[in-house]
């Protein structure tokens, strides 16, 4: 059902309900006035109006170039004894990023089938374990990817741009 179609029933009902609520009178002994309404005692509680449909929100995805922006930025820091930590696991979360864009994207995941492989693989080899230790355990392989990718993309400049 179309959105306007949708919103045109509920302004209906509403004024409906709005107008009926305006024009029934007190049959009722309550000093306040309280409308009776037929089938029901001037007593009972109104009925709760009805709340407009949800409207789905998209939730944004994110562009694979936006993604690939990202994982490129890394491409010129290392592993400095001061930001090794923080570095290792920025690549680590920009390839899911990457990962997560190429899934969701229109051209579909069979489009970017090397670059999700090499991802899993990766994830295969690190684990649920994403401690400093780990992921230094894992560092050339985390690079490896990263540049992999980085290659594979420098192929596919319709994907990025």
């Amino acid at each position: 059902m179309p959105r306007t179609t949708v919103w045109g029933a509920v302004a209906a009902v509403t004024l409906a309900m709005f107008g009926a609520s305006c024009s029934v009178g007190s049959d009722s002994d309550d000093p306040g006035g309280t409308p009776a309404v037929a089938g029901r005692s001037a007593v009972s509680t109104p009925a709760a109006e009805p709340s407009p449909p949800l409207i789905p929100t998209a939730t944004p995805v994110e562009k694979v170039r936006d993604a690939f922006a990202g994982l490129q930025a890394t491409l010129d820091d290392s592993c400095t004894p001061a930001d090794c930590a923080y570095f290792l696991r920025r690549v680590l979360d920009e390839l899911h990023r990457l990962d997560g864009a190429m899934k969701a994207s229109e051209k579909g995941p069979g489009h970017f089938a090397e670059p999700i492989k090499s991802i899993r693989e990766l994830n295969l080899q690190v684990g649920s374990d994403q401690s400093v230790e780990n992921l230094k355990k894992h560092q050339a392989a985390l690079i490896a990817t990263r540049n992999k990718i980085n290659t594979w993309m420098q192929g596919h400049p319709d994907d990025y741009r």
